[in-house]
């Protein structure tokens, strides 16, 4: 979203327009932009073998799944949902990375009956899985490198308290169920969350990750997960993928060159592709002053973006009605009967009441991790593509929420 002659637009479209069109809140993406952050990371990995699994579990509509695959990126999914999802997308199953965390086994044998992927991250299901399949159908293992890195263990995956992964402490039972049942494992995979800015975690990672792969004979691939840090507010420190892309790369090809073979270099950006794509347009229910703040509430709230109460993660918000006024504090609230920041303390332009408010920032891990809570509806999703606002996902209703509920005789 720019501000072009007075007004805020999305590819020349204006943010008030779609406002009005659509009504609010509403969730609006810049596809230009997803497609622009999936060439950024294409170019910054030229020199590998690159394969970018989208991770779905950031922004899991349709429509974006479909604009991702058209652009070339496969996907990674965290539940057989997802996987659905993504084959009714048109992704083919070995574009599938299919990676759960703490789900039935079932879903692993449903996985692999769609001709997924396997990412396994835990010793029990290793086991059942060799003792199923033996050599006749590959996976992938997902590892836990305890590297703490992101910097809040939250989003912080690859600690050595995490539910993530098989340890790295543990290679000598990894190998003894791989070699009593031959198992056929094709990738290795480690993510260590989210946030992360230096290159040089992702290297202490690569280091600990070629160490193992050598155990392992058979390898086509090696994934390195993602955790790109993208910028919130102004100054944040931000991941270059860049220097990323060259330091990885020159390192990962030289353990192909000691390892016998070239292997394929597999990423999973979520947040990178979607995050700054995506803003939240809601309007303005009161500006309501007490002795020491005034708030803003807000027709939207922690059950469309529950990032900043979940994570305190701070989201930008402009005044999208007045862009040009002078610049007041405020305390942006939500509509849920809870304490329900979206952000404290903020420099706004003069906000009154029907102003629409913009929450930037909001394209990952926003609509994705809605609710109903309040038994309030989740709002519309927009695309702004080609110049055009597209409805991609319309507003939920009444009859919404009562679908499935069965009334019983009392």
């Amino acid at each position: 979203m720019e501000l072009v002659n007075g007004s805020y637009a999305i590819q020349n479209v204006n943010a008030l327009d779609i406002c009005a069109q659509f009504g609010t809140p509403v969730y609006v993406y810049d596809a230009e932009k997803i497609v622009n952050q999936l060439r950024n990371l294409k170019m910054a990995f030229s020199g590998a073998d690159l394969k970018i699994k989208y991770a779905a579990k950031a922004l899991t509509n349709i429509s974006v799944l479909k604009l991702l695959r058209k652009h070339g990126a496969g996907i990674d999914v965290v539940s057989i949902q997802e996987a659905h999802l993504a084959l009714k997308a048109g992704y083919t199953a070995g574009e599938i990375m299919f990676t759960p965390n703490c789900a039935e086994y079932e879903e692993l044998v449903e996985g692999a009956k769609a001709g997924l992927m396997l990412n396994i991250d835990n010793l029990p299901h290793l086991k059942r899985f060799g003792e199923q399949f033996g050599n006749t159908y590959p996976c992938c293992l997902r590892l836990n490198p305890h590297i703490m890195a992101g910097g809040n263990l939250k989003i912080s995956t690859g600690h050595s308290n995490s539910k993530f992964g098989i340890s790295v402490y543990q290679i000598p039972q990894i190998m003894e169920i791989v070699d009593q049942h031959k198992i056929n494992v094709t990738g290795l995979h480690i993510h260590t969350g989210s946030e992360i800015s230096e290159a040089d975690v992702f290297i202490k990672m690569a280091e600990i990750f070629f160490s193992v792969a050598r155990e392992f004979k058979d390898l086509r691939f090696i994934d390195f997960g993602s955790g790109f840090k993208v910028a919130y507010q102004d100054g944040d420190a931000v991941t270059n993928v860049y220097d990323l892309g060259l330091k990885l790369t020159k390192a990962f090809t030289e353990f192909c060159e000691q390892y016998g073979r070239k292997l394929e270099l597999w990423i999973e950006p979520g947040k990178y592709i979607v995050s700054d794509a995506g803003n939240l347009l809601v309007k303005t229910t009161v500006v309501k002053s007490t002795p020491s703040v005034t708030f803003i509430g807000v027709n939207s709230g922690l059950n469309h973006l529950i990032r900043p109460m979940m994570y305190d993660a701070y989201h930008s918000i402009i005044n999208v009605s007045n862009p040009e006024g002078p610049q007041k504090t405020y305390t942006v609230v939500g509509y849920i009967c809870e304490t329900d920041t979206i952000g404290a303390d903020r420099k706004i332009n003069e906000v009154t009441e029907g102003d629409i408010l913009a929450i930037r920032n909001a394209g990952a891990y926003g609509f994705s991790m809605a609710s109903n809570y309040n038994s309030r509806l989740r709002p519309a999703e927009v695309m702004v593509i080609n110049g055009e606002a597209k409805l991609i996902r319309e507003r939920e209703t009444l009859g919404d929420l009562l679908k499935n509920q069965v009334e019983i005789n009392l």
